[in-house]
C-alpha cells in the first residue's frame, strides 16, 4: 500500500470572520429587509478580539486561502501535517469548504503560541491516539513550557482501524523571529538558537520513551533550521532514535522561482536580506524512523510559482512509503 504524508507551514492561517465583510459575496435575493440588526461591543463577554503586540490578526485572504487549497489538492497526500492555524474550526471550515471534504479526519489542539498559531493534521486515514506535550517544562526554566506551541503525537491507522501504520509527531520549533526592539538582538538570538535546542532535546526524550527500536514513526514540521543545524542535533542525530532525514533529495514539481533559479532543489523557505543574495532554507523537514525509512519509496517538494509564495511563504515537502 502506497501511502504519502507531508508536512505545511499554512503561514498565519486565521478564520476570514471579522469586522468586515464583502457584501458583492452575498447571494441576491427578492426577499425585502424590513428589520435591521445593531451590534454593541459594550460587553467585554460578549466578543473576542483577536491581537497579537497591540495589533488586530486578520483572516487569511480569501485569494491565499485558495492557493493553498489547490496546493494541497494537486499533492493529495494521505496525510498532511500543519502548522500555523487559528484553531480547529478554522482548519475544518477550510476542509470542509475549500478541499470539498478531501480529509474526514481533522485534529488540531490549541497551544502555548501567544500569537494564536496552533499544529494540527489533516488524514485521510483513521487515527488513533492523540497526545499534545505542550505541558513539558523547559529544562532551564522549570516554570516555563518548554514548546513555542507544541509537539503533537497522533497514531495513523489502516483504513479498517485494525492495525496501526505508524505514529507522526507533528512540530513547530522556536523561531529566528526578534522583536525591533529588543535591547540585545545578539543576545536574543542566541537565547532562541538554544531554546530551540532544548525543544529538540526534549522531544527527543519523549519520543524515545513513546517509541521502541523497531517502531514505525516520523517527526515533520518546521524547524525553523536546516537539517544539519546544531541546535537541531539533538533531535536530528538522537542516538536512541537513529533518524534518517526524508527529504535529502527531493524531486520538485516544479523548477523554483528565481533569477538565478535556487541553488537547489532541497529548499522550502525564502528569505532575502536587504542588499543581499536570497538565502534557500529547508525549514520545513520530514524523519523518519529505521523502520520506516526502508520503506520510503520517494521525496517531493510542491514548488512555488512565485519567489515570495503561493498563499505561503513555505513550500510543503512530502514522503511516499510501501507499507
Amino acid at each position: 500500500m502506497q501511502i504519502a504524508v507531508g508536512t505545511f507551514n499554512l503561514n498565519n492561517f486565521f478564520s476570514r470572520f471579522d469586522f468586515r465583510a464583502d457584501v458583492s459575496t452575498a447571494t441576491a435575493s427578492t426577499v425585502k429587509v424590513e428589520e435591521r440588526t445593531s451590534f454593541s461591543f459594550e460587553d467585554p463577554s460578549g466578543f473576542k478580539l483577536r491581537t497579537y503586540l497591540g495589533k488586530l490578526v486578520k483572516g487569511k485572504l480569501a485569494a491565499e486561502r485558495e492557493q493553498i487549497a489547490e496546493r494541497i489538492k494537486r499533492m493529495d497526500l494521505d496525510v498532511l501535517a500543519v502548522r500555523e492555524v487559528e484553531d480547529i474550526d478554522t482548519l475544518r471550515q477550510f476542509g470542509r469548504d475549500d478541499l470539498g471534504g478531501l480529509y474526514p479526519h481533522v485534529v488540531l489542539i490549541e497551544g502555548n503560541d501567544p500569537r494564536l498559531i496552533d499544529i494540527g493534521l489533516l488524514s485521510k486515514l483513521p487515527l488513533g491516539g492523540v497526545t499534545s506535550w505542550q505541558h513539558v517544562p523547559d529544562p532551564l526554566n522549570p516554570g516555563e513550557r518548554v514548546f513555542s506551541r507544541d509537539l503533537l503525537q497522533v497514531e495513523i491507522l489502516s483504513r479498517s482501524r485494525r492495525e496501526r501504520l505508524f505514529t507522526l509527531f507533528n512540530s513547530h520549533l522556536k523561531s529566528h523571529f526578534v522583536p525591533f526592539n529588543t535591547p540585545d538582538p545578539i543576545a536574543e538570538q542566541e537565547r532562541a538558537n538554544e531554546l530551540r535546542r532544548r525543544q529538540c532535546a526534549t522531544a527527543a526524550e519523549i519520543i524515545a520513551a513513546e517509541t521502541r527500536p523497531n517502531s514505525r514513526f516520523l517527526v515533520v514540521g518546521d524547524m525553523n533550521d536546516p537539517p544539519d543545524s546544531l541546535f537541531l542535533e539533538p533531535l536530528a542525530a538522537a542516538p536512541k532514535l537513529n533518524l534518517v532525514f526524508g527529504l535529502a533529495q527531493p524531486q520538485e514539481t516544479r523548477p523554483g522561482p528565481g533569477n538565478p533559479p535556487p541553488p537547489s532543489p532541497a529548499w522550502t523557505e525564502r528569505f532575502k536580506p536587504t542588499g543581499m543574495p536570497p538565502i534557500y532554507t529547508l525549514m520545513d523537514q520530514v524523519w523518519l524512523s529505521p523502520a520506516l525509512a526502508t520503506k520510503q519509496t520517494g521525496a517531493f517538494i510542491e514548488r512555488r510559482s512565485k519567489v515570495s509564495g503561493d498563499g505561503s511563504d513555505h513550500d510543503p515537502g512530502w514522503v511516499t512509503l510501501d507499507l
